[in-house]
């Protein structure tokens, strides 16, 4: 799925507080934003403790939608807040488990998946016996509801009966003319990108090669696409893939960059960095892209954000926290960031950040 946390392993923080949040100290600030991020400024975290991830605008830029598991929570749970921290507000059932959440273009309504149709407890973790795997419970289904969490129903598939499979149905995000939505499936049993109208209608299949395709997104033009993906490049390795599918299960070890035609015609790799890169965005321009990736750390434990050409040329780092940074989201206007980072960590935290862009 589009938010699972890797690697997780930054050395914690102490942060002294105050009634309004962490203190303005200089250490602080350096945990906030190291100096050699030049592409960020006002650096402010939005979230503090438990993991917080996958925090996506608002089409109007005034909120963000992102999942959330904290305290006592079996599981993750969407919340929607200000984009200045403030008004945050759980809008899923608070029951199963929920992944992707997304504003649709009205602003007031928003789509998430979730498995609390097939049952109101949370899915049971994959079996770490295996190695380090995602897993794709086929009992996703896509949920539209009312931005503030009322009037929640089935999207995609339209009907959800408890106790009964249907599929992996999430990773779903909307195009910016707020025309159609991009998904991920594994309702032809295999792990592809679909796209479909707002209304869960005119669904198509845009990707038809064994092996893993999933976290898409669409360029400001709405005219492309962007996901992760790896394909297996041997018959052990197709059969290792498929074996592990066939548990709902996934190895993310390596996965690279594609961009496609919205229609998913003329699809073509970017990025060729033989490590785990995922969480692709388009930038304002719809040039490059910015995406998550271990590639620069030997023990591929560390995830930074890097800045690439849809060519494949002029890779730049973005971020040097040394630990996670991901999902990284532009603003609407182009002239913020939303991600999501170990930094500035206490109690191993996982929180939101928003910055200025510069250019």
């Amino acid at each position: 799925m589009r938010g699972v946390l890797i690697g997780l392993c930054a050395a914690m923080v102490a942060v002294p507080m105050t009634a309004q949040g962490p203190a303005q100290t200089p250490d602080h600030l350096m945990a906030l934003r190291d100096p050699r991020e030049k592409h960020l400024a006002n650096v402010r975290q939005l979230t503090f403790g438990g993991d917080n991830a996958e925090a996506y605008w608002s089409f109007d830029g005034k909120r963000l939608i992102f999942q959330a598991k904290r305290g006592d929570m079996k599981a993750d749970q969407m919340f929607v807040i200000n984009a200045d921290g403030t008004g945050e507000k759980m809008v899923s059932s608070g029951t199963g488990r929920t992944t992707c959440g997304y504003f649709l273009k009205n602003n007031r309504q928003i789509i998430y998946s979730s498995t609390h149709g097939y049952s109101p407890e949370a899915p049971t973790p994959p079996d770490r016996s295996l190695g380090y795997v995602w897993p794709v419970y086929p009992f996703y289904a896509i949920y539209i509801a009312n931005a503030d969490g009322t009037n929640t129903r089935p999207l995609y598939p339209k009907e959800v009966k408890p106790g009964v499979l249907t599929a992996y149905y999430a990773e779903a995000t909307v195009s910016p003319d707020g025309k159609r939505i991009i998904f991920t499936s594994s309702k032809d049993g295999d792990l592809e990108i679909y796209s479909m109208k707002t209304d869960g209608t005119d669904v198509k299949r845009l990707t038809n090669r064994v092996g893993y395709d999933g976290g898409p997104y669409f360029s400001p033009d709405s005219k492309m696409i962007v996901w992760r993906a790896w394909y297996p490049q041997s018959e052990e390795e197709k059969a290792d893939y498929l074996n592990l599918l066939s548990r709902n299960l996934v190895r993310p070890n390596k996965m690279e960059i594609w961009v496609a035609n919205a229609d998913g015609s003329n699809p073509r790799q970017v990025t060729r960095l033989g490590a785990a890169s995922f969480a692709p965005f388009f930038t304002p321009d719809g040039k490059h892209i910015i995406f998550s990736s271990n590639w620069h750390d030997p023990q591929r434990r560390k995830f930074e954000l890097f800045i690439i050409g849809i060519d494949g040329q002029g890779l730049e780092r973005i971020t040097y926290g040394e630990q996670f940074d991901g999902f990284p989201m532009f603003s609407p206007d182009g002239k913020r960031l939303v991600w999501c980072s170990n930094r500035n960590m206490t109690n191993r935290s996982t929180n939101v950040f928003v910055a200025d862009w510069v250019p």
